[in-house]
C-alpha cells in the first residue's frame, strides 16, 4: 500500500494530472483487501503501469530507490512536477489502516493527499474524472455524484411516472459493504421517482459472506438476509458496489437470475430505439466475453440487430473494445459493466437536445439523460441501478416480461486444480485453446455430443486452477458436457488433487 501511494506520486507527475487510488478487494472475502490506481480520465491504470507497479511490489526494501529511479526514468518523470494524490477506501476492518499506508507514500515523496475516506469504488473514478477536468464532468464531492446522478435519472423517468405508475419499489442487497452507506446517502435524492429498501447493509452480517453480487450469480440463489416475495424486483451490489445483477423468485417458488447479459440486452435495446428515433447513423456495439450466454449474444444480433464483439475476459479489454463506437455497450455476465459515449456522439446528441420540441428532440433528451447517467470511467451498481430502473419504467415492462426477452441456455462453471496454470494459453478471445496438444481436440469431439452446446476452457489470471464453462440445450446435458470436459483438462494439463467429480 505504501509502494502504491509512491507510485500514484509517479504517475501523477508524469501525466499532470490527480490520480485515484483506492483500498478494496471488491467482491473478496472480508479478510481479504486490494489497491485499485485510477489514471486522470477515471479509467484503469494504464497496462504498461501495471508492469511498473508489480516491479514496485516485489523489490528487496534496500532495492526501493533505485526502482523508483529506473521507473521514473523509463517514463521521462519530472521529479519537480507537482503530484495530487486522492485516496478512497471500502468498508473493510483493514481498510483505514491500508489507506493511511498509502498516505504516507504519497506524503514521503512529495504528493499531495486528498483523503475522501469511504467511498464505492466508482465514486472514487468519478471524483478523479471530476478533478481532472475542471469540474466540467460534475462536482468532485459525493453530493456532486449524487445530485449529477439523480437530476439525470429523474428527469429521464419523469414521463413513465405521469401515468399514474404505482410508485416502484427495489429491493437491494447491499453485500454489508460501502453500498449500503452511499445508497442510504443517496436516497432522498432520487425518492420521487424509485423507493428503494436495503438489506445487508453492513450493520449485522459480514461483508460478501452469503450475499452480494458474486454470490447470487456464482451459486443461482437469493443472498441470506433478504426477504423475497414472489415476483418482487429485488438486485444484488458487490462488496465495492461496481458490480450489480438482478433476480426475482416467481409464484412457484423459482429462482430467476438476470444477470450481466440480460442487462445489456435491455440497455441496448433501449439505446438502439432512442438513437432511430433522432435519426443520426450512430454506431452501437456491444462488447462480450466468452461467458457470454448464447442466447443473449443471438438475441442482440437477431432481434436487436446490434453488432457483437467477443473479448478475452477483464474489464480492460472489454473497455477498449467499447471505446471504437460511437456507442459502446459492455457487460461482463458477472454484472461489471457500462455504457461509453464517444465523444462526438455526445457532442451530436447534446446539440440535438437544445433543438426544437419534436420528437428527435425528446429522444435525445433522454440519451443526453443516459449519458449523464452512465459513470463514464467504469462499472458502477448505483448508476447501472438507475438506468435499468428508469429504462424498465419507461417501457412499462415488469421484471418477468424483462425476463422473458429470450431464455438463457442452461450452462455450468467448474474449476479444476493444476500444477501448473501456464500449460494452458488460448486464442479467439479464449474460446480455442492452444496448448496443451490434443485438449481443444477433446473438447470438439465432446461438444458434438450435445444440442445448442458450446464448452471453453481458461486459465485463472491468479491461482493455479482451469475454469471450465459449458452450456447445452438442458441443465442436464451442460452438467455433463462441464465434468467431461473438466476431466480432459485433469489428465492432459496436469490436474492434481480429487479428480473431477460428476453430479453437481
Amino acid at each position: 500500500m505504501f509502494r502504491m501511494g509512491l507510485l500514484a506520486v509517479l504517475r501523477s507527475k508524469q501525466t499532470k494530472s490527480t490520480i485515484g487510488v483506492m483500498v478494496t478487494a471488491s467482491h473478496n472475502p472480508e479478510e481479504d483487501n486490494g489497491v485499485k490506481l485510477v489514471d486522470p480520465l477515471g479509467e484503469m491504470l494504464a497496462p504498461s503501469w501495471e508492469e511498473h507497479a508489480t516491479c514496485l511490489a516485489n523489490s528487496e526494501d534496500q532495492n526501493l530507490q533505485s526502482v523508483l529511479m529506473d521507473i521514473s526514468e523509463k517514463v521521462a518523470v519530472n521529479l519537480h512536477q507537482d503530484a495530487f494524490v486522492v485516496i478512497g477506501r471500502d468498508t473493510r476492518p483493514s481498510s483505514e489502516k491500508l489507506s493511511q499506508s498509502v498516505i504516507d507514500g504519497v506524503t514521503v515523496l512529495g504528493g499531495q493527499v486528498h483523503d475522501y475516506g469511504l467511498l464505492t469504488t466508482p465514486q472514487l473514478h468519478y471524483m478523479v474524472y471530476c478533478r481532472n477536468t475542471s469540474g466540467q464532468y460534475g462536482e468532485a464531492t459525493t453530493e456532486g455524484y449524487y445530485k449529477k446522478l439523480s437530476k439525470a435519472f429523474v428527469e429521464l423517468t419523469g414521463q413513465a411516472f405521469c401515468s399514474g405508475d404505482d410508485h416502484r419499489k427495489l429491493k437491494v442487497d447491499c453485500a454489508n459493504g460501502i453500498g449500503a452507506l452511499k445508497l442510504g446517502e443517496m436516497k432522498p435524492y432520487f425518492s420521487q421517482g424509485l423507493s428503494v429498501q436495503l438489506f445487508n447493509d453492513g450493520s449485522g452480517g459480514k461483508l460478501n459472506y452469503y450475499c452480494g453480487a458474486d454470490f447470487v450469480k456464482t451459486h443461482q440463489k437469493p443472498p441470506q438476509g433478504i426477504e423475497m416475495k414472489s415476483n418482487e424486483r429485488c438486485c444484488s451490489f458487490d462488496g465495492d458496489a461496481d458490480r450489480i445483477v438482478y433476480y426475482y423468485q416467481d409464484v412457484d417458488g423459482h429462482f430467476h437470475l438476470l444477470d450481466g447479459d440480460k442487462i445489456a440486452t435491455l440497455i441496448s435495446s433501449f439505446l438502439k430505439e432512442l438513437v432511430l428515433e433522432i435519426g443520426e447513423s450512430l454506431n452501437i456495439g456491444v462488447v462480450q466475453t466468452a461467458y457470454a450466454n448464447g442466447s443473449s449474444t443471438r438475441y442482440l444480433e437477431e432481434v436487436v440487430k446490434v453488432p457483437v464483439y467477443c473479448t478475452k475476459t477483464g474489464v480492460k479489454h472489454l473497455h477498449h473494445k467499447a471505446q471504437e463506437f460511437d456507442i459502446g455497450v459492455y457487460f461482463e455476465a458477472n454484472g461489471h459493466g457500462t455504457v461509453l459515449f464517444s465523444k462526438a456522439a455526445e457532442t451530436k446528441i447534446k446539440q440535438l437536445a437544445k433543438e426544437l420540441e419534436d420528437k428527435k428532440s425528446k429522444a435525445a433528451k433522454m440519451l443526453e439523460n443516459v449519458i449523464d447517467l452512465f459513470n463514464q470511467a467504469t462499472g458502477d451498481a448505483i448508476s447501472d441501478m438507475l438506468v435499468i430502473e428508469a429504462v424498465l419504467a419507461l417501457k412499462g415492462l415488469t421484471i418477468q416480461q424483462w425476463d422473458a426477452l429470450y431464455t438463457d441456455l442452461p450452462n455450468r462453471q467448474l474449476k479444476v486444480k493444476v500444477a501448473d496454470r501456464q500449460v494452458i494459453s488460448t486464442t479467439d478471445a479464449e474460446r480455442q485453446a492452444v496448448k496443451p496438444p490434443g485438449l481443444q481436440e477433446a473438447i470438439n469431439d465432446l461438444v458434438k455430443k450435445y444440442k445448442l452446446s458450446r464448452a471453453f476452457v481458461r486459465p485463472s489470471g491468479t491461482e493455479d486452477i482451469v475454469r471450465v464453462y459449458a452450456e447445452a440445450d438442458s441443465q442436464e446435458s451442460a452438467d455433463s458436457l462441464a465434468y467431461e470436459v473438466s476431466l480432459a483438462v485433469f489428465h492432459l494439463a496436469g490436474g492434481v488433487g480429487e479428480r473431477p467429480q460428476s453430479g453437481f
